[in-house]
């Protein structure tokens, strides 16, 4: 049988209080120090020492976290339901706040996330969400932000992923953009007859002006006509022409 002294027990005891007694952290990380479950110091990085069984140590990562938000139900400013799903990149700016004032940071955040999400999208119109996604993501950023201040968190971005739309929104939207379309067309069409009138009406002002211009413009017709083969030609006449004919006297 094996026999320990006191003094062996002892030395067990030292170097297991020595091992508990050291802490190491690395350059992203911090530690939150209680001594008698008060709060003493941020400690790290590197070698830190405390007091076994008096202190008592949280380890803290300082690294920027990736939040995934569920997909959210979301009902905009026109009574449109929709499924929304984002990400949200995070990080711990005060390691005290994030330990001291949340029980879980990375759950409140997570939580928090969520209704802000569906608060600050449910104030947007469908079309907003669609076409603004940008503003979208710099608003819940900033409401996210203002409120996770008071635990040491810094929210540094917020992009929303995907947003679903239902079967028969999907082909409203399709049918509304249809007759977008139409309406530029037509629009373009209304355009492009006005500037065709109005270079008409002026030609025609250049024309009375200059009654030589009007033989040449019957000249050059009857030469595109002929051009065409037909077999009939029809010649019209200056209305002064046969005017000095009526008026003739016998």
């Amino acid at each position: 049988m094996f026999t320990f002294g006191i003094g062996t027990v002892l030395l067990v005891l030292l170097v297991v209080l020595l091992f508990s007694a050291i802490w190491i952290f690395r350059e992203y990380e911090r530690g939150i120090v209680f001594t008698l479950g008060r709060f003493s110091r941020v400690a790290g990085p590197g070698l830190v020492i405390v007091i076994p069984a008096i202190q008592q140590v949280v380890r803290v990562d300082l690294r920027t976290v990736v939040l995934e938000v569920p997909t959210q139900d979301v009902i905009s400013r026109d009574n449109v339901s929709v499924k929304v799903s984002a990400v949200v990149y995070f990080r711990i700016v005060d390691a005290e706040k994030a330990i001291i004032e949340v029980k879980d940071f990375f759950n409140a955040t997570s939580q928090l996330a969520q209704t802000t999400l569906r608060s600050v999208l449910g104030k947007h119109q469908l079309d907003d969400m669609l076409a603004e996604r940008e503003k979208l993501n710099l608003d819940v950023r900033e409401s996210l932000d203002v409120q996770t201040a008071s635990w040491g968190i810094k929210v540094s971005n917020v992009e929303i992923k995907q947003i679903d739309l239902t079967e028969s929104m999907i082909r409203a939207i399709a049918r509304q953009a249809e007759a977008e379309r139409e309406r530029r067309a037509k629009v373009i069409h209304a355009e492009g007859e006005l500037q065709a009138s109005e270079k008409l009406f002026q030609a025609a002002r250049v024309l009375a002006q200059e009654p030589q211009a009007i033989q040449l413009r019957y000249l050059e017709t009857l030469t595109v006509i002929g051009a065409d083969k037909n077999t009939t030609i029809i010649f019209p006449l200056p209305v002064d022409l046969l005017a000095s004919f009526l008026h003739k006297p016998a």
